[in-house]
């Protein structure tokens, strides 16, 4: 029986529930909380990449999937994107998205799957262009989640002045499930 972490979800197959087709393909993106209980990679998706934004460690990563460790401060608000340490912190973790090394489909998560996770989602899928009032969806799918917190998050980064240091074009080619072989 596969259990899941908490807020678990599959962000292509979510989409679909706004866009027909989804812009993102099911099983590449996937998204939730810890997997520190869990006995399978089916559990979490079949990643073949890991991307763990909480500060501590994961317990263990499955054999054959690459861990990437982008964790965020606690010291900050991370919804507040506009912060140059939240800008940092994101754009290093949209950059392990974007960089033609990383191998699909990844999972991202944090302890909860909704905070850090829903705001490099949301960012993601601004960044490749999705409506706005989608990706507000798609967050508030998760247990807890706020709209006034993503949309501060979402404000911090259309406003600002200098836009997110990220390779866009990688990012779209690798979201959208254009990337090259590997």
């Amino acid at each position: 029986m596969i259990q899941r972490p908490p807020n678990y979800r599959d962000v292509g197959e979510a989409l679909g529930l706004w866009l027909e087709p989804s812009p993102v393909p099911c099983g590449r993106l996937l998204r939730g909380g810890k997997f520190d209980q869990l006995a399978t990679p089916a559990d979490i998706g079949d990643p073949r990449t890991i991307l763990n934004l909480r500060r501590g460690p994961d317990p263990s990563l499955f054999r054959g999937i690459d861990g990437i460790h982008v964790p965020a401060s606690n010291d900050l608000e991370n919804y507040d994107t506009s912060q140059r340490t939240v800008r940092a912190w994101l754009e290093k973790a949209l950059g392990v998205l974007a960089a033609p090394a990383t191998r699909w489909p990844v999972y991202v998560h944090c302890t909860s799957g909704r905070d850090r996770t829903g705001i490099v989602v949301a960012a993601s899928l601004l960044l490749v262009g999705l409506p706005r009032a989608v990706i507000i969806e798609e967050f508030l799918l998760s247990d807890g989640a706020e709209q006034a917190s993503i949309e501060l998050a979402l404000d911090g980064i259309e406003r600002a002045r200098t836009p997110l240091q990220v390779d866009l074009a990688g990012l779209r080619r690798a979201l959208l499930g254009e990337d090259s072989p590997q």
